[in-house]
């Protein structure tokens, strides 16, 4: 007798009262929805200019990526090298990665400045020895600068994740440069910082030449961002890296995180301002305003639910209570981990808003949980959109390049008009990269 082993296809979401620190649902089967608007290690890897990107692993695993450099229009500089059975068994998995890395350079009509190689679990399992890989590379092609990449599954739930380490990888390429003062780089972000920021509002009144990887448009303008006296991470993937670089070239490193809690943007201001040497910006012109467009807003969307994912930005959580603490319906937040960060908002949200609703984004039976029907929520989320079936949502990844106190007025900005007009679900959240070249 058939004996059914994989619960039911329903999953209800659980009250954040009973959620539990940092992972409040079940690992186990994982969905992937088609929600696809965050980037992945290939368009992350294409911010470098003129890079050429070559991925070595099975078949299988290389379809997604050729997928993600076609749909970008980005084959020019996108190259595959296939593993194969026998070439596990054989031992001769370096020999594989340098030839095949080798004919490929040999075959490109102009040799690229800089080259992105990504290897994959495989050769991990098969104990392959990546520095004599570089190493010969470097011997063969030394006017090219390689960058060892992974595209390794097993570290998503060890050690730093493959989004950390891409995010890392981008500047283990910046080549020590005489240090300016008046120079910082904003570090680890797919898409350009806001010019109307709170953060870039600082650094142009304080007289800095910002350089941020998005802008670059070649090799050389990539290579000056290592003059940077002080370098700025906001989102937490990029973290790690901004600490690697600061002890590799010898600049200053400040994380100062995306939030939405007010006492934090002022001290991240404050602390940017400190190492900056000038004034900190009077942020109590700033609270007003926040205040004041969400007692504005509040009552333009009336009694409509709100659900909140969390690749919207990196503190769902801060948002939700934000806006709940200011009287708008949150009802559902969609994540499948909760950060370090968020830890103390996990706290105060049990206490003051218990009933706030928790679902994942992962779990196998949040596949039949999308309703048929178009509902009446609004979205702040890509996937929030999908699972609860609206045209009514706030198409933003990745924070969008918000920051501070602007990010808070933005936001509801975008809420406010999403409520007032429909977006086009399906064409919209199907495309990888949201913010991406893309060709489609």
């Amino acid at each position: 007798m058939l004996k059914r082993v994989n619960g039911p296809r329903q999953l209800a979401g659980i009250p954040i009262r009973d959620a539990a620190f940092p992972e409040p649902f079940p690992q186990g089967l994982e969905y992937a929805s088609p929600a696809r608007g965050t980037w992945n290690i290939v368009h992350t890897g294409m911010l470098i200019p003129q890079a050429h990107e070559i991925f070595v692993c099975a078949a299988s695993c290389l379809r997604g990526v050729v997928l993600t450099a076609a749909e970008l229009g980005a084959q020019d500089r996108f190259s595959t090298v296939e593993v194969r059975e026998e070439d596990l068994l054989d031992g001769g998995m370096e020999e594989l990665v340098i030839e095949g890395v080798c004919d490929i350079l040999e075959k490109l009509p102009q040799k690229p400045p800089a080259v992105l190689v990504y290897t994959s679990c495989v050769h991990h399992f098969a104990g392959c020895d990546l520095k004599l890989i570089y190493d010969t590379l470097l011997s063969r092609y030394p006017d090219i600068d390689f960058a060892d990449c992974y595209m390794n599954p097993i570290l998503r739930k060890s050690g730093l994740t493959p989004d950390q380490l891409m995010r890392s990888r981008l500047y283990t390429l910046l080549k020590p440069r005489p240090i300016r003062p008046d120079s910082v780089a904003i570090l680890g972000n797919d898409l350009p910082t806001d010019g109307d920021s709170d953060l870039m509002a600082l650094l142009r009144g304080a007289g800095r030449r910002v350089h941020e990887i998005t802008a670059c448009k070649t090799y050389e303008q990539y290579q000056q961002m290592a003059e940077s006296a002080v370098y700025i991470s906001y989102y937490p993937s990029a973290a790690a890296g901004g600490d690697m670089l600061s002890a590799r070239l010898g600049g200053t490193h400040l994380h100062l995180p995306f939030s939405f809690d007010f006492d934090e943007i002022e001290s991240s201001l404050q602390r940017l301002a400190r190492e900056l040497g000038v004034p900190a910006p009077d942020t109590a012109g700033r609270r007003q305003q926040c205040h004041a467009a969400l007692a504005r807003t509040r009552p333009a969307l009336g009694d409509i639910p709100i659900a909140i994912d969390y690749t919207f930005c990196p503190r769902p959580l801060g948002l939700a209570k934000l806006l709940l603490d200011s009287g708008f319906r949150v009802e559902r937040v969609y994540l499948d981990t909760i950060t370090g960060p968020e830890k103390q908002t996990l706290e105060q949200l049990k206490v003051q808003h218990p009933d706030l609703l928790l679902y994942p984004t992962v779990h196998a039976a949040m596949r039949f949980h999308a309703p048929k029907e178009p509902s009446a929520f609004l979205a702040i989320g890509q996937k929030a959109a999908h699972f609860t079936n609206t045209a009514h949502f706030v198409n933003v990844v990745e924070g969008g390049g918000m920051w501070g106190f602007q990010a808070v007025l933005k936001t509801l900005e975008l809420m406010e008009e999403a409520i007032n007009e429909e977006k086009d679900l399906q064409g919209l959240i199907q495309i990888k990269g949201m913010g991406c070249s893309s060709c489609l």
